[in-house]
């Protein structure tokens, strides 16, 4: 609790955390996956999207949004809610897309109409939204994209793929990045909400390593677009996608996107009671003063890495370029890496038993979340990405060649 908080916010604060107590929600029959973008089951999705409604009508979600829009109109408490939200250890929101990239594009870029129509249902996960940015052959290039719209009247006809798709398979909507003029690599792509229930849209799952396919590549054949579907002008895609991307890497905070079960500061201390039951060499773990001295300077980075999620809200601090969002982004997806690391190194040969297996340390969470951490560290733009724009937009060093 900040020492500069008036007395209204030290009042919701407790009303979070009395709230949050109170209502939170039994487990589900199987596990929850460890995060929004790997749920697959209907019955999980429908817990969540319960789950993510009733915290939006108790004002955890879209806290400081204008009512007119659906939210709740406060003033500075989006960030109370969240982080009560993560203390808690609560279920994730679904509709983490939604919340955390739709939801801060169109209170910036769209319409009002389009304000009116979309936010209230990605508030209460009524409606689930994808993205549409990466294709196949336009990974870390994301200007090199190829799918095309072609104006048709009152409608634009796309036509392309999409991958990477996380929520595909329940989306609704798509943010979509299409070409409309193949003779401008940058001020040839223009912005749309995608409809995903339309004729012509093919979702394909994409199965990883580790069993599951939350991840989807998406197929637009003559899909029909309405030109009042379009996020800000023609040929303004690029500029709403850096909007959109900086809102993904954790600037914008402000409805309260939640898309993972577990906060770092739970991450580290579920990593420290596991050292406190594991033994090397006929002692445990935690009492060598090695492994402690590592543990703990882990969970001095985590609480680092906790504080500048709060700092990342103060806007001098950040500048043009985002920075405190970019940096907590790459600083926290290679900490949860790590953490996880850590994690295996402790539990030396089970670490190789992997979920279903009656051996394993809490069903093989600590392998799947290890194998997990890399869509952290590559989705959002990957840590190469992202120490490259703060080279070169935040210290002004020269381009890479």
């Amino acid at each position: 609790m900040a020492a500069s908080e008036t007395a209204e916010q030290r009042e919701f604060r407790a009303y979070c955390r009395a709230w949050l107590e109170e209502n939170r929600p039994p487990p589900t029959a199987m596990p929850l996956p460890q995060a929004a973008y790997e749920v697959m089951t209907e019955d999980h999705r429908s817990y969540l999207v319960d789950w993510q409604n009733k915290c939006y009508e108790a004002q955890l979600i879209a806290t400081d949004v204008s009512k007119e829009y659906g939210g709740h109109g406060h003033n500075g408490f989006q960030q109370i809610a969240s982080t009560e939200v993560r203390r808690a250890n609560v279920p994730y929101f679904i509709n983490w897309i939604g919340l955390g990239m739709a939801a801060p594009t169109l209170l910036i870029h769209g319409t009002e109409a389009q304000r009116k129509t979309y936010l209230p249902p990605i508030f209460s996960g009524e409606d689930i939204w994808c993205q549409g940015f990466s294709e196949p052959g336009a990974g870390s290039d994301l200007a090199g994209l190829q799918t095309s719209a072609v104006k048709d009247g009152d409608n634009w006809i796309v036509n392309g793929s999409k991958v990477w798709t996380s929520l595909g398979h329940f989306a609704r909507w798509m943010l979509l990045l299409a070409r409309t003029d193949k003779s401008d690599k940058y001020n040839g792509i223009t912005y749309f909400i995608g409809p995903m229930e339309h004729e012509g849209v093919t979702v394909q799952p994409i199965h990883k390593m580790t069993g599951e396919s939350g991840f989807n590549e998406v197929f637009l054949e003559d899909v029909v677009v309405p030109d009042h579907m379009r996020i800000d002008a023609v040929g303004t895609g690029w500029k709403v996608a850096m909007s959109t991307l900086t809102s993904e890497r954790g600037a914008a905070q402000g409805v309260g996107a939640v898309a993972t079960s577990e906060s770092p500061f739970a991450a580290i201390e579920s990593l420290i009671q596991l050292a406190k039951t594991k033994k090397r060499n006929g002692r445990l773990i935690w009492d060598d003063p090695v492994w402690r001295d590592k543990l703990m300077k882990l969970y001095e980075r985590t609480e680092a890495s906790t504080q500048n999620f709060r700092r990342a809200r103060v806007d001098a601090l950040n500048g043009g370029a985002m920075r405190i969002p970019l940096q907590g982004k790459l600083t926290g997806s290679e900490l949860g890496q790590e953490l996880h690391q850590v994690a295996l190194s402790i539990l030396g040969q089970e670490a190789s038993l992997y979920i279903g297996d009656d051996n394993s340390e809490e069903n093989g969470r600590w392998a799947l979340g290890y194998m997990n951490t890399y869509t952290g560290t590559i989705s959002g733009g990957s840590s190469e990405i992202q120490r490259n724009i703060l080279g070169e937009r935040v210290l002004g060093l020269p381009k890479t060649k």
